[in-house]
Formats: structure tokens, C-alpha cells, sequence
């Protein structure tokens, strides 16, 4: 009977493990690259034991086939990177603002190798998205994140199958919410780039000697960043403001 009792409470662990590791490996913040995989798999291990007691009694009983076995596993695999996938589709908006800043200001030939995002992308586009992190573990917004993870149990209990096309309709409509507050974050520079570029239209027209794009040039990039300075707290509240709005929903 102990036997039995403790084999159906380790299975329950192997299955809340899973589902977290998973949910790690791309969590914003607390996921990021730049933290080794063994401090991750052990914050996995560490989370997975304290909340063992509250969701144990809802995992399955001990299949059988061991197929049925793995296709658990799987289940949680698939649903932890759904979580973690929906909340790094979010900081993309960051990524999103800081590419179009780079266009307006003339900076977008500044590339450089962007983490967060696995790709190359725009020195600015990076710098926001560094941002973003430090602004997320400096208003407890990480703390947030891992209620998000323990209260993903209650959303998706352990091995049952959520409607897969209502994931692929969050998915959908996370992702579009992140490029709208994308723009709406760099729609400072938006203005800020038509009004210029119209100004530089008329100046062209009324002095055509004048080398307009000589002049132009460095005094876009000195307006852009004087924009940038003035607004970008603004920018990083707005994003933090989606960002907890946007983990809430799997907070019940």
C-alpha cells in the first residue's frame, strides 16, 4: 500500500516537474538564456516539491501502457510551453518598438544579436527589451510570473487536454496584442518621424542647394534620442502595465 501510495505521488511529481521545467526553459525573465539550465532545472525541482501537496489529488492514476505514460509527459511539455511561449510572445512588443524607433530614428543598420529574442535585431530594439527585464524584476513583476506557473495547474489541470483551438486563439490574439502595443509604445517616434521627414520635405523644397540628407542625418539621430530620453519611462510602465495584465489571465 506505501508502495503504491508513493509511486502515485511520484508520478504526480514527474508530471508538475515536467510542466515546470518546461515552462522555464522559456519563461520571460526567470527563463532567460543567460541563466544556466541547471539553476533553472533545480528553481524547477524546488517549485515542483512545494506545490506538490496543493495539486497531487488531481493527477491521473498510474497508467498502465507506457505509452499512455509518455503521452502525458507530452501533454505537460506541450501545455508548459504554451504558458511560457504566450508570456514570451508578450515581450516581443518591446522588440516590436524598439525595431521601429531604430527605422525612425536611422538606426536600424545597428545590428546586434538579441538574446531574449534568439535573433539578430536592431541595437535598440535589444536595448528595450533589456530594459523590459530589468523593469520586470525591479517592480516584482518575476514574482508575478511565478504565481503564473503555480496557478497554471488550476487552469490546466494535470493531464487532461485543454481545447487546442482555443490555444491557438490566445496564441493569435496575444500575438496581435503584442504588435499593437508595440506601436503604441513607439508612436512618440511615429509622430515624431512624420512631422520630421515633412519638415525635411519643405526645407528641400525651399533651399534645393542645401545637402539635405548631410544635415538631416545626424540631427534625426539627436532628436531621437532626445525623444527617447523623455519618454521612455513612460514607455517601460506601459509595458509593464500589459505585461501584468497579460499574466493575470492565468491567474483565474
Amino acid at each position: 500500500m506505501l508502495a503504491a501510495l508513493l509511486g502515485v505521488e511520484l508520478f504526480a511529481f514527474l508530471l508538475i516537474l515536467t510542466r515546470m521545467a518546461s515552462m522555464l526553459s522559456f519563461m520571460p525573465a526567470i527563463g532567460e538564456t543567460a541563466i544556466p539550465v541547471r539553476i533553472r532545472l533545480a528553481v524547477a525541482a524546488a517549485l515542483s516539491f512545494l506545490i506538490l501537496p496543493l495539486y497531487a489529488s488531481q493527477a491521473p492514476a498510474i497508467p498502465v501502457d507506457i505509452l499512455a505514460m509518455v503521452g502525458m509527459v507530452l501533454l505537460e511539455i506541450a501545455i508548459g510551453l504554451f504558458i511560457a511561449l504566450t508570456a514570451r510572445l508578450m515581450m516581443t512588443a518591446l522588440n516590436v518598438a524598439g525595431t521601429v524607433i531604430a527605422f525612425q530614428s536611422g538606426l536600424a543598420a545597428a545590428q546586434s544579436f538579441d538574446p531574449t529574442q534568439g535573433s539578430q535585431g536592431a541595437t535598440l530594439a535589444r536595448f528595450l527589451t533589456l530594459f523590459g527585464l530589468i523593469v520586470i524584476f525591479a517592480t516584482d513583476l518575476h514574482l508575478l510570473v511565478i504565481k503564473a506557473m503555480v496557478f497554471s495547474f488550476e487552469t490546466f489541470p494535470i493531464g487532461y487536454l485543454p481545447a487546442v483551438e482555443d490555444m491557438a486563439a490566445a496564441i493569435v490574439d496575444v500575438a496581435a496584442a503584442a504588435f499593437a502595443m508595440g506601436i503604441a509604445i513607439s508612436a512618440p517616434f511615429l509622430v515624431y518621424g512624420l512631422v520630421f521627414n515633412i519638415a525635411l520635405g519643405l526645407l528641400a523644397r525651399l533651399m534645393p542647394q542645401l545637402p539635405v540628407f548631410f544635415v538631416a542625418m545626424p540631427a534625426n539621430i539627436f532628436l531621437s534620442f532626445i525623444i527617447l530620453l523623455v519618454v521612455m519611462s513612460a514607455m517601460l510602465m506601459a509595458f509593464a502595465n500589459y505585461f501584468e495584465a497579460g499574466l493575470a489571465r492565468f491567474l483565474g
